[in-house]
């Protein structure tokens, strides 16, 4: 009776995959629900028939893009697993979906280039304070023993790792395992439950040192557990059992356990574990600031998705009470909204439920106005639970469609990738009359513009941005504009007389006039500075000039043919003549740039910096990012267009940088002449 109240009380749980990229978390899944028997039979990556990565984009990249829900029934409780994309470029989907979800499983290999990557997954899980666990995948295919693995993986987890199992070699491949709780040995059997055999003669001195570490660790957090090993009183195993849970749930430790996802091997045993020390929904809430005396349901949305056929479905966790089809929720913001059908989602297939429970994953129909990240609540506006953030920025492409009619189509299509995926942003350019689609790198963007096609119909082209260049001007000069024209009736006269200054660097531009005599009517000065104004919009070089002066010193009008016309012109004609003279120079953008990086690439990372240009201010210890450093640099704003192909190539793809514009700085010689020909180019 207390074990099904317990279950009960946990609801249904919520579980992410999460690990580097290629670790394996898309087969593990497949895995789980095979042997749940969710499935009929696990499906291979290569096949292309699994349950996750069902997306045409990610068939076509071989790789995790979005995030795929699926659930299963283990013994007796509901599991929904959360198989989230390992590449850095989609790290805002896990980080959305793993505030809500009541567990982590951390995917990853026995091999030592993956740590930094696993680092910054461990970082994420840190910030929400989600409990882990870690998976060793493709132990059928490692070469090391599990105590170098751990060495080795230890300074990337804030968390002491506890290894839940020893493996049992066999001609060096990993036969089974030895329990480290439960004291009893396994041998693996393909896709298939792993069969307990008598712990063999080897294994008794290595089960008996490993089991001590793993108490060891544990009696870190249990004073009484201390003293019994001190004492050399063997625990009771419901102890041991019990320690292993409460550690996990209030993250004290990360458990360690291994197998192979392919050959189903380890599975069952990690449901277990799962089953018996993964917290409940309760606990979850908790984390995420519930208080149990909300009145009503609390759902908190992980994933927007837009389909072809049952429009937008907001994937959402109810943390509190329930939630049945046609309930109307409030946002944090206190808009209202009705849900318009209730789904489970098994990959890409949606099945209609008329209510969920507190604890589910389920898909709300056509919430419009519901965000990826927002609380929502069926009595009143809730808090936000998750702090709504934007992810920088790293790389940029200009988008456009063939014919202009489309740019609202193109708009629109892009709004609804935004609401998939809030670390993608649009920037209409007034400058460049561009429209820049912003994202976390060049698969990132790659997948985005597919998706426009797929999803939406939309094609567009991508190319480079253009950087937003100036000029300006290193000497001085006065010149003399004049305007003269008669077509009968009432001609056209305005003559000027302007000088020419530069400026301090940031100075802006400044117009005055010391017209005396009346020479030019002072209804007539403004219409000087408007011609003046108009002309630096696209100055000798092509491109806006800034940090100059005007001066009107001196003109002459016609009583009956001058007009503001004729004086914006002559203003123009006095520009364009002086300008060329005043010895102008192309000004380009330069960033204060900060590039996050492990310590073994930050030489290579130096080289890429001076290879673009950029002058190296120094780098220092990534604060709070053990074996990371932060590189200073300044570059121009040119060379970072695709500087993140760059460093994910230099840093096994974790690599990552911070940009602002610094300042404006003078760009001469063949690399000038390179832009202006662009421009010119273009304008033709």
């Amino acid at each position: 009776m207390g074990e099904t109240a317990g279950r009960a009380a946990r609801g249904p749980r919520c579980i992410a995959l999460v690990g580097p990229y290629l670790s394996g978390k898309t087969t593990l899944l497949e895995a789980i629900l095979a042997r749940c028997g969710a499935i009929a039979r696990q499906g291979r990556i290569g096949d292309r028939n699994t349950v996750g990565d069902s997306s045409p984009e990610a068939r076509a990249h071989a790789m995790s893009v979005e995030l795929n829900a699926a659930s299963a029934t283990f013994i007796d409780e509901t599991f929904t697993f959360i198989d989230c994309p390992g590449s850095i470029e989609f790290a805002e989907e896990a980080r959305n979906a793993l505030a809500a979800c009541d567990a982590a499983v951390v995917v990853t290999e026995a091999d030592d280039k993956k740590v930094p990557a696993l680092q910054l997954i461990l970082k994420q899980l840190d910030e929400l304070g989600v409990p882990r666990l870690i998976f060793v995948n493709k132990i059928d295919r490692s070469e090391e023993t599990l105590l170098d693995v751990l060495t080795y993986m230890q300074p990337a987890s804030s968390r002491p790792l506890v290894l839940r199992q020893v493996p049992i070699w066999r001609d060096g491949i990993a036969h089974g395992f030895v329990d480290l709780a439960l004291e009893r040995a396994f041998v693996y059997r393909e896709h298939a439950a792993s069969e307990m055999i008598e712990m063999p003669a080897d294994m008794l001195a290595r089960e008996k040192e490993a089991r001590f570490a793993m108490m060891e660790k544990l009696a870190d957090f249990d004073d009484e557990l201390m003293e019994q090993l001190l004492s050399d009183i063997e625990p009771p195993r419901d102890r041991v059992f019990a320690d292993l849970s409460r550690e996990l749930r209030e993250g004290l430790i990360t458990p360690v356990l291994f197998g192979s996802a392919e050959n189903g091997n380890g599975i069952l045993r990690l449901l277990k574990a799962l089953r018996h020390e993964a917290p409940g929904v309760a606990e979850t809430a908790a984390r995420l600031g519930l208080t149990g005396k909300e009145p009503g349901a609390v759902a908190q949305v992980m994933k927007t998705i837009h389909t072809a056929h049952g429009g937008k479905l907001s994937l959402a966790r109810i943390l509190r009470g329930e939630i049945a089809d046609g309930a109307v929720v409030h946002g944090a913001d206190g808009h209202d909204a009705r849900i318009a059908g209730l789904f489970t989602l098994m990959g890409s297939e949606a099945k209609k439920i008329a209510s969920a429970p507190v604890g589910s994953t389920v898909a709300l129909g056509r919430l419009e106005g519901v965000a990826t990240g927002e609380t929502l609540a069926t009595a009143k506006a809730p808090k936000q639970l998750l702090a709504r953030r934007r992810t920088p920025p790293v790389y940029g492409l200009a988008i456009a469609v063939p014919d202009r009619k489309d740019e609202v189509k193109l708009t629109g299509a892009v709004a609804k990738l935004i609401e998939e995926d809030p670390s993608l942003s649009l920037d209409h350019n007034v400058e460049t009359h561009e429209m820049v689609l912003w994202g976390q790198g060049e698969i990132h963007l790659r997948v985005a513009l597919e998706r426009l096609l797929s999803k939406f119909g939309v094609t567009a082209k991508a190319s480079p941005r253009h950087v937003a260049y100036r000029e300006t001007i290193r000497k001085g000069t006065q010149v003399r504009g004049r305007h003269k024209k008669q077509s009968g009736g009432h001609g056209q006269f305005g003559d000027v007389v302007v000088e020419i200054e530069p400026r301090a660097r940031g100075e802006g531009f400044s117009f005055t006039d010391t017209i005396t005599g009346g020479v030019v009517p002072k209804q007539y000065i403004p219409a000087v500075e408007a011609g003046v104004r108009e002309y630096l919009h696209q100055g000798p070089r092509g491109f806006p000039v800034i940090d100059v002066q005007v001066n009107l010193s001196d003109g002459s009008y016609h009583t009956v043919d001058s007009s503001e016309m004729a004086f914006k012109t002559a203003a123009r004609l006095a520009m364009t003549e002086g300008m060329p003279q005043c010895q102008p120079v192309l000004l380009e953008p330069i960033a204060a740039v900060d590039i996050h990086v492990p310590s073994d690439a930050t030489a290579r990372v130096n080289q890429i910096v001076s290879g673009r240009r950029g002058q190296l201010l120094g780098f220092d210890a990534r604060d709070g990012w053990p074996g990371w450093d932060t590189v200073k640099a300044y570059m121009p704003e040119s060379e970072i267009g695709n500087l993140i192909v760059d460093l994910r190539s230099a840093t096994a793809g974790v690599g990552t940088f911070t940009w602002s514009h610094d300042h404006l700085a003078e760009l001469t010689g063949r690399l000038a002449e390179q832009v202006m020909t662009a421009r010119k180019a273009e304008a033709a």
